[in-house]
């Protein structure tokens, strides 16, 4: 059973054409990312979901069933930056969120320990770091436990350190089996944190599903020679050559198969050639993020 399941979600603005028949599902258990640059649709599908806007046409399914008020409140929503009262401590922070939310502030030792705040919980928010905001951030949005998270780019502004201290806690979460939906148009926070990614652009869905199934990385062969002409006139005979992708100061030869670098440097010496250099490597992300977009 999907947690969300999208069929032909489309929304305009004005003239600006914000989201065209968007159609993708999400796993229970998944770390699901809506990757995109900025202007590609993320938080306006979002907002659909968790009813802040209104699709123009198409229907969504929550939890398998159309949504309801009932289903929205087993979900926890971080959609824009923290907007906590700077005096007040994050104890109290949480309870004014609490009670927005109805909830009892029973919850509130829980999620502080989960976000690692406790030690700082009668601290002033405005003495927090930004990594520290972040996860106050998250910590509200758990508040009564709920079954999925939707995140709108949760490390957004964040210093490298912060970054890591967000990571560390949706990982966490992940772990406990909770599904967790994120945007974001950072390329490494996807790759390291989700299981599965939907790629819009210009408010089309490029592809989704496994993020090791879409963002698919060529394994590539850099070797070079004194004569590299020569060279990429004789590596396109080898067995395994499928293409070369770049010939430049180094030729990046792509083959249709693993080749051990010892076989390959000795089947060039076969051939009159001697490398003076080879090495093993994978494409770039933003090389093959690229490719998808067709940019």
């Amino acid at each position: 059973m999907p947690i969300l399941s999208l069929q032909n979600i489309s929304k305009r603005y004005g003239a600006i054409q914000a989201l065209s028949g968007i159609s993708f599902e999400v796993p229970k258990g998944a770390v699901f990312g809506i990757l995109g640059p900025n202007g590609s649709g993320k938080t306006t599908l979002l907002g659909i979901v968790t009813d802040v806007l209104k699709a123009d046409t198409g229907t969504f399914t929550l939890l398998d069933v159309p949504p309801t008020a009932r289903q929205r409140q087993r979900i926890g929503t971080l959609l824009e930056t923290p907007n906590f009262y700077h005096y007040l401590s994050a104890y109290q922070n949480l309870q004014v969120a609490a009670s927005i939310k109805q909830q009892s502030g029973q919850d509130i030792p829980r999620v502080l320990d989960i976000a690692g705040l406790t030690a700082r919980q009668h601290s002033r928010f405005k003495t927090y770091s930004l990594g520290m905001k972040q996860r106050l951030a998250i910590a509200a949005a758990m508040l009564g436990d709920p079954e999925v998270l939707i995140l709108d780019e949760p490390t957004n502004g964040l210093d490298p350190a912060g970054i890591a201290e967000v990571r560390q806690l949706i990982l966490q979460l992940a772990q406990t089996g909770k599904t967790i939906i994120l945007a974001s148009h950072l390329l490494d926070e996807v790759e390291k944190v989700c299981t599965h990614v939907a790629i819009l652009q210009k408010g089309k869905l490029l592809l989704s599903g496994p993020v090791n199934q879409v963002l698919v990385r060529e394994d590539f062969v850099e070797l070079s020679c004194n004569d590299n002409t020569k060279l990429m006139s004789v590596i396109s005979q080898h067995p395994a050559f499928d293409h070369i992708i770049s010939s430049q100061e180094h030729l990046q030869v792509v083959f249709k198969q693993p080749v051990d670098p010892a076989t390959l440097n000795a089947w060039c010496a076969d051939q009159g050639l001697w490398l003076n250099h080879l090495y093993t490597r994978k494409q770039s992300l933003e090389k093959a993020f690229l490719q998808i977009t067709n940019n």
